[in-house]
Order: C-alpha cells, then structure tokens, then sequence
C-alpha cells in the first residue's frame, strides 16, 4: 500500500463498521484522516480508536440528508485528496409493506447523501471518489428490492461521475455480508446462525470484515488505473 503522508482523507459514516476500518486503513498509512457523522458520541468514539495512528485524524459532525450542511462542510473543509462514503441508513422491508416515508428516507440518505458529497466537496483531479454501495445490487432477496436499486443506482452515479471528473477516479465498492454492528440488534444466537449460513454457502467459507472492505477501498484510491469500476466484496455472493 502507497503511503498517505501528506494527503487528506475525508471518510463520510467512518464512525463504525466500514467506514471506521476505511478511516483507520488511512490513518495507519499516515493520512490527516476527517471523519464524519450525525452522532457526536460515535464521532468521538471514532476519534478515540483512530488518535495512537500515525495520521492525524479529526471528526466533524454532519448530516449528510441536509443540503444546507453538506454545502457549509464543503465550504469550510478544504479540499481532499480521497473521500470515500459509507454512510446510510436503509431500511429493510417489501415494498408493499415498507412504509412509504421510510423508502423515502433510505434513497433520501444513501443515495442521495452522496450525491449531495460528490456535488459539493472539493476533490483533487488527481484524487479519487469511493461509494460503497452493497451486493444486493446484484443479487437481490426478498425484501431487499428497495435497497437492490438504491445500490445499483450507486454504482450508476459512480460510472456517470468518473466520465463528468474525469480525471478523478470514481470507482464503487459493493460489500456482501459483514460482521459489522449492523446486526447487533439480532439476539445473539440467531447471529451467530446467520453468519454460519452464510459462510456455508460463500465460496470462501467465511463472512467478511469491514476490513475486507477497506481494503478494497485503499486498492482503489492506490490504482492511478481504475475508474468507472465496481469492486464486489462479497466472498461469492454473487455467483453462490
């Protein structure tokens, strides 16, 4: 992996799970690290694992479902050589039984939230722009058709954004099943039997990590090659 002396990373959602792994895979390669997030608790939880790291790592709160303050961010933050965004909240449901305002808040904060993160924060040409979208784009289940589109229409604006920042690269990372705290809502037991479900029918035997993920994050702001790409993360689930 490149060193980040130097460069600044902003890492949208870096307060648990991907983005957390993606905001610490920069750090330890020496970047000034920004992470941001709507709660300051997680914010400064974050700030508290990232401080021993080489880099320097600082975090600012911010609801990325408000133009206003996504633009004010961008105004005040300087411009950034990497800007990966992990954040959203979608929940799951059949569309005929998911709540309306519920669909609309889910495409309101994951696709939209970056959108409104690539219109408005500066970022180096010769930087890159990651989205993390999710398998499901691929792979749809039941229940899931909602977050299928909003995860396809992710990879979409990635494809669409690396020709109008050309030179910027803008690449989307897809994850599969993680461990994350995603899930710390199951009781324990039930968990733990999904992942072992899972990694029964995974090619590689295994449920991934957001360090899994990160990696794939730090690959692509690596590569002076890519752009326009979706990475699956997925250890198969794709193909199983």
């Amino acid at each position: 992996m490149n060193s980040y002396e130097g460069r600044r990373a902003l890492i949208v959602g870096g307060t648990s799970g991907v983005g957390l792994a993606t905001a610490r895979a920069f750090a330890e390669r020496g970047a000034e690290t920004v992470v941001v997030s709507r709660s300051p608790h997680k914010l400064q939880a974050a700030l508290a694992e990232l401080a021993p790291l080489p880099g320097t790592s600082t975090a600012t709160p911010l609801d990325i479902r408000s133009d206003t303050e996504v633009e004010e961010f961008a105004r005040s933050a300087g411009t950034f050589d990497h800007v990966v965004v992990s954040a959203a909240e979608t929940p799951m449901g059949r569309v005929d039984t998911l709540p309306q305002a519920d669909a609309y808040a889910a495409m309101d904060s994951k696709f939209w939230g970056a959108y409104r993160v690539a219109r408005s924060v500066p970022i180096d040409p010769q930087g890159s722009l990651t989205l993390v979208a999710g398998y499901l784009s691929q792979r749809p289940s039941k229940a899931s058709a909602l977050q299928s589109a909003i995860n396809a229409s992710l990879e979409a604006l990635a494809r669409g954004l690396a020709l109008e920042y050309a030179p910027l690269r803008v690449n989307t990372v897809s994850p599969g099943l993680l461990r994350t705290p995603l899930w710390d809502g199951l009781a324990a037991d039930a968990r733990d039997a999904m992942y072992e479900a899972a990694a029964g029918r995974l090619p590689v035997g295994r449920v991934g990590t957001p360090a899994d993920v990160a990696a794939a994050v730090l690959f692509l702001a690596d590569n002076p090659y890519t752009t326009g790409s979706t990475v699956y993360v997925d250890g198969g689930g794709t193909i199983a």
